[in-house]
This record gives structure tokens, C-alpha cells and sequence, in this order.
């Protein structure tokens, strides 16, 4: 069985993408391909974490917008691994917590290990300005110390550089940029312990420090396959709806 972990960087639009030359470093090499997704809509978070992880559409999940706190009745990469035996794990803004684990107390919920629940072993924060630079350094203590076959990790820092100063600031660009490190650094060792990497967005951000419509900064992001499966997904075409799947078939489960 195959090793994955997921990262889901919030809030980037794929019009900075090209800002993680790491990243594109890896598509020079063939060690890697990107693709430019859409996202489904409404073009925000909630909504599309359920897309990403079950693959279904916000009018038919369910979920069509932040407010929405239920958990998920869908089928998410979480569920199925669970049900495949595989040890799953995320590093992730609460509102993950609150889709496959259920209602967030951040007395209780700040720390999961919990082999009943969807995610086993769970790292959640609930600011959005919480250091991406932590997020990395937790993730990597959970594959160290858990060796989950799955996890997650979740960043909120562009998210919120967004929303204070806009899709086309220099604060926006910065966070961006600030990732390219904590890439590079993370990126060979988890590689090294046998997983894979898939990295994408959830929505984009306007001008204005916006995103929930149907315009192209607030719709279009970037998905990167890394690693020789890459080499798979070259020349197919792939929704935003498509990521739960390839996620599955990387892991070899159903």
C-alpha cells in the first residue's frame, strides 16, 4: 500500500503558482506535473475541502458555504481509508475537524489520536493566521511518530494574507513565496520515507481580497502530482472533482 500526504494550500490562486519555483524546479526535472484546475462552485472553502475529499459537488454535498458546521455525509478519502485500515492523520484548520471527526472543541480537539474516528491522529488550529512554518514542523513529527498511510496538511497563511490585503498584493505574493522553504525543505524528506506528494488549492482571491464567485482569479488554481507516479497523469485531464480519486488510487484503495 502506497503513502500520500495531501497539502492543501488555501487560498492560492493559480495566477501565483509560478511563485514556488521549487515546484516548478520539479516539472523541469519530470520529477513532477501541474495542472491548472477550476474550481466547483461556490468558490469557498467549505464547500470545496468537501470536493477535494469526496469528490462531490457543493450543491450535492450539501455543504454550499462556510456556515454550513455539520459533518460530512459523503464518502471522503478520511472514511475510505478508514474502512481500508489505514492509519489517517491531518494537520488542518478546524472546519476539517467538523466534516470527518465531528463538532470541534478546542479544549478536547486541539490533539487527535483516535483510531475510531476518521482522522486517527489529528493536529488542529482554528486561527487563521497560525504559522504555516508550525503546520510543516507538526506534520512532520505526525509521519516521524505515526507513520500514518495518509495525511493531510492544511495551510491557512495565503488564505489570510488575501483577505487582509488582496489576490494581487505584495503581502499575498510574500506568503507565497515564503512556502518555497518549507517545500523544499519538507518535500525530499517526506519523499525520502516513501510517500508521495500531491499539493493544490481550494479557491483563489480576488482583487479585493475576495473569492465565493465565479470569476478567474477566484476559480482558477494549481495541482501538482510529484514523484514518478506523476508520470501516470501527464496527459489527462483532471476536475477539481478528480483529486479525491487520484488521491485513491495513489493509496490503492477503493
Amino acid at each position: 500500500m502506497k503513502k500520500l500526504i495531501l497539502i492543501l494550500i488555501d487560498g492560492m490562486g493559480d495566477h501565483v503558482s509560478h511563485k514556488l519555483g521549487y515546484l516548478k524546479a520539479l516539472e523541469l526535472a519530470q520529477k513532477g506535473v501541474k495542472f491548472t484546475l477550476e474550481s466547483e462552485l461556490p468558490s469557498l472553502s467549505r464547500p470545496l475541502y468537501e470536493t477535494i475529499l469526496t469528490g462531490k459537488l457543493p450543491i450535492e454535498s450539501g455543504i454550499t458555504n462556510n456556515r454550513i458546521d455539520r459533518m460530512s455525509k459523503e464518502e471522503s478519502i478520511f472514511s475510505l481509508g478508514k474502512k481500508s485500515g489505514i492509519k489517517t492523520a491531518a494537520v488542518a484548520y478546524h472546519w476539517i475537524h467538523e466534516l470527518y471527526n465531528g463538532p470541534f472543541n478546542p479544549e478536547q480537539d486541539i490533539e487527535v489520536e483516535n483510531s475510531e474516528k476518521n482522522i486517527n491522529y489529528g493536529r488542529f488550529y482554528w486561527e487563521d493566521s497560525y504559522p504555516d512554518s508550525h503546520l510543516f514542523s507538526l506534520t512532520n513529527k505526525i509521519v516521524k511518530d505515526k507513520k500514518p498511510e495518509f495525511i493531510l496538511l492544511h495551510t491557512m497563511n495565503v488564505d489570510d494574507a488575501g483577505h487582509k490585503y488582496g489576490g494581487l498584493s505584495k503581502e499575498y505574493e510574500d506568503v507565497v513565496y515564503k512556502l518555497n522553504y518549507y517545500l523544499s525543505h519538507y518535500l525530499p524528506i517526506w519523499q525520502e520515507a516513501g510517500y508521495e506528494v500531491v499539493i493544490t488549492s481550494d479557491h483563489g482571491m480576488d482583487i479585493n481580497g475576495n473569492h465565493g464567485g465565479d470569476s478567474k482569479l477566484e476559480r482558477e488554481v494549481p495541482f501538482w502530482i510529484l514523484g514518478d507516479i506523476s508520470k501516470n497523469y501527464e496527459n489527462v485531464k483532471i476536475t477539481q472533482r478528480d483529486i479525491k480519486k487520484i488521491c485513491c488510487e495513489i493509496l490503492k484503495i477503493n
